[in-house]
């Protein structure tokens, strides 16, 4: 996928986002100084459910486990219908085709 397409890909989520999105979550682009905005970019919030906070879990282990849901997705609870299929019937491409995005989007080194 170009940077173009991820782009207007983008663009339609984030006016989608903003018509309707789980209560409590926030997932805004970037905005520079000059008020620009890095769709590339995104800051977001996932809060935690109700009674479900454990002071022990660290900021590391959360973003631990989201790294593990995208390697291992649970296939019992798809988020993506096509994803979800290509993971069950294909995993091999599953797997090509996201090697090929993270090579599209290196790391932000901070």
């Amino acid at each position: 996928m170009s940077g173009g397409i991820a782009r207007g890909r983008l663009t339609e989520e984030r006016k989608a986002w903003r018509k309707n999105h789980p209560h409590g979550f926030v997932a805004k682009p970037e905005t520079g100084p000059d008020g620009s905005v890095n769709l590339m970019t995104w800051q977001c919030t996932i809060p935690g459910k109700p009674g479900g906070w454990r002071p022990a879990i660290t900021v590391k282990q959360i973003l631990v486990g989201i790294q593990d849901l995208l390697d291992q997705p649970n296939p019992a609870d798809p988020a993506q219908t096509d994803g979800y299929h290509l993971f069950i019937q294909e995993p091999a491409e599953y797997k090509r085709r996201v090697k090929q995005q993270a090579k599209q989007y290196p790391a932000l080194l901070m």
